[in-house]
């Protein structure tokens, strides 16, 4: 889910389920809870979770089969599954599958491989925190200008964050030093300039919601530089993920409830399935069958087809292209006066 904006006045009398903002609110509990994780950790076990945890890309598989993949598959679910939403945007989905079929030759013909990675992942953050700084800045009736330098120095941090994990095993030891030392100088301007701007903010439930958003990305930088890598990203990933199926299930509650109008929420309906499980028990297993066998499967058949295999044909082709389309059609279908939005209230 991504969010330019979110009005606090939005909101339709006619829903029978609404988004609650402090439940919103709520999910960055899990800030001071990985803080306190990694306080007990360091001065009472010894850095035990630091040594165990995930530090290497390819052990985050596990990870990405519980966070960023389900939610992905959720949100192409939601788009696909209803003829309504996939003929308004049909444009703009033939658009950017082309889109990402050019970037791909291009890019593989003519960038090196970090700097296409640095892009994606520029992208990444940037979608992970418009949705989170849109919902905030409804809520705290940020101006524009205000909103832009916010969101743009949390992606400058989180980019830089996101870089030093997942490349860490290909970059020289002063490259660490120099992307560790942009972080935490990112950080500082960010947190300066926040407090500057603080002053826009005339609730005292605006602040707090202005300041979940501005410690999620500072507390993720503090745990990359103490090497909790895998805490660091699950910070800002899990409160991501968590904000976009409230949305997903309030969105499907809405519009199905009283009448399924595809096919998802008709066979649900026949096996007595409540609405609230269907998306996220469907997006989740098809992010674990994909991430775990996908590959296998593809490559067997392209085996006893063609005579030779194909790398990761699912789990970077496929899984990738959803991923793109995702960032993409986020920005479009969360938009004020679009399809999605007529399921939308708040409270």
């Amino acid at each position: 889910m991504s969010a330019s904006s979110v009005s606090i006045h939005e909101a339709f009398c006619e829903q029978k389920l609404t988004v609650s903002f402090r439940l919103l609110l709520g999910l960055y509990g899990i800030i001071p809870a990985c803080l306190l994780l990694q306080f007990v950790d360091h001065w009472f076990w010894q850095d035990y979770l630091q040594q165990k945890l995930p530090t290497n890309p390819h052990h985050f598989v596990l990870f990405q089969v519980l966070f960023g993949t389900p939610h992905i598959f959720a949100s192409n679910i939601l788009l696909v599954s209803n003829p309504d939403y996939l003929k308004h945007y049909k444009r703009n989905v033939i658009f950017m599958t082309m889109a990402i079929g050019v970037a791909y030759v291009l890019g593989n013909m003519l960038l090196p491989f970090k700097l296409m990675y640095v892009l994606v992942a520029t992208w990444t953050i940037y979608h992970v925190l418009k949705q989170q700084y849109g919902v905030a800045r409804g809520i705290c009736q940020l101006p524009d200008g205000v909103f832009k330098v916010l969101l743009y120095l949390s992606v400058l941090v989180g980019v830089t964050i996101y870089v030093g994990i997942f490349l860490r095993n290909s970059l020289e030891a002063n490259e660490i030093i120099w992307i560790k030392h942009s972080a935490a100088l990112s950080c500082i301007l960010l947190l300066v300039v926040a407090v500057f701007y603080q002053t826009y903010i005339k609730t005292q439930f605006g602040r707090w919601f202005y300041w979940a958003n501005i410690f999620l990305v500072i507390a993720s930088c503090y745990l990359y530089q103490q090497q909790y890598y895998f805490m660091a990203i699950l910070l800002p990933r899990f409160v991501h993920d968590a904000t976009a199926y409230i949305f997903y299930v309030t969105h499907d509650y809405n519009k199905h409830a009283r009448q399924p109008q595809n096919f998802m929420y008709r066979c649900a309906a026949r096996c007595k399935l409540h609405i609230f499980v269907i998306l996220p028990v469907i997006s989740f297993l098809l992010a674990f069958m994909l991430q775990a066998y996908g590959d296998d499967v593809v490559n067997f058949i392209a085996k006893h087809l063609f005579g030779k295999e194909f790398y990761k044909v699912v789990t970077l082709g496929f899984l990738g292209y959803l991923a793109l389309m995702h960032y993409y059609m986020e920005g479009l279908t969360w938009q004020k006066d679009s399809p999605y939005r007529k399921y939308i209230a708040f409270k």
